[in-house]
């Protein structure tokens, strides 16, 4: 995904979740190959939006829904948002455990743009509250924010269904037949993954597997592979000491400057800067 920069943003990241604040000013947003669910909260100002047909405008306090694999662009000029991504597991977890599905079913907001919705609105002028003015227990509180954000949003707007031909590893659900080649991204994220090694691990040709993953993660292989590098990063960057250069080769990266130039078009940061944005108290 993509957004501009902003020296006043607050970045929380787990493994569950990110939440990141962006204060007053211009933006520009997409949701690219990302298996996250995005939530975009407009606390803020008027923003323009378009999927695969449609152009539509929405006013805060509003939210867009984008689910995994799907493609959104949002631009304002003077715009303050809060954009929460949530891990598939995460979303199913809170699903089952709130009794609204059991532990085989596939998840998908039923439409992108929200308004007039008190509740939804009232949780995210909360959670933002939260991140500008840290306390005691911040962490605490984000996560059940968050997670009654989910909640509500699994209430209200998922379309909920059985998928049988599905599993859930570790990143999400994903086809049992390419299951095996999204956990050798997972081993080898540190090198280039070839078409016809992932194929070969899905017992299929390099064909019908560019076309079975497209049609059931919305994206081609390599997009994934580079999104899974990204998320890696961020964790990386937020949970550990390591150097810059050092993420950039643990997530495959020979080039410093190269994964300093795609990490900044996936989150409009710098490496550096996304580092000095995470909120320090919960660091």
């Amino acid at each position: 995904m993509k957004h501009n920069a902003d020296a006043n943003d607050q970045i929380l990241v787990r493994e569950q979740f990110t939440a990141h604040l962006r204060p007053l000013g211009p933006m520009q947003w997409s949701s690219e190959a990302h298996q996250t669910y995005n939530v975009l909260c407009l606390l803020q100002g008027t923003l323009r939006w378009t999927d695969s047909s449609n152009a539509n405008e929405l006013g805060a306090p509003a939210t867009l829904l984008v689910s995994p694999g799907e493609q959104i662009n949002a631009s304002g000029a003077h715009v303050t948002y809060l954009l929460v991504t949530l891990a598939p597991a995460y979303v199913l977890d809170c699903a089952v455990r709130a009794h609204l599905t059991r532990a085989d079913a596939r998840i998908r907001f039923a439409t992108h743009a929200v308004s007039r919705d008190e509740r939804l609105a009232r949780l995210a002028h909360d959670l933002a509250a939260e991140m500008r003015a840290p306390e005691p227990g911040q962490e605490l509180v984000v996560a059940a924010l968050i997670e009654q954000l989910t909640v509500h949003l699994l209430r209200q707007y998922a379309n909920i269904r059985r998928a049988d031909e599905l599993e859930l590893p570790r990143v999400g659900l994903v086809d049992r037949r390419i299951r095996r080649a999204v956990e050798l991204m997972h081993a080898q994220l540190h090198e280039d993954v070839p078409l016809e090694e992932m194929a070969a691990a899905a017992y299929l040709s390099p064909f019908h597997f560019a076309r079975l993953f497209k049609k059931v993660t919305g994206t081609t292989p390599h997009a994934y592979l580079a999104a899974l590098r990204l998320e890696r990063a961020r964790t990386l960057l937020a949970t550990t000491d390591l150097s810059i250069t050092e993420v950039s080769a643990r997530v495959g990266y020979i080039s410093p400057s190269h994964f300093a130039k795609a990490f900044r078009q996936s989150t409009g940061l710098s490496p550096r800067a996304f580092r000095a944005a995470l909120i320090a108290a919960i660091r």
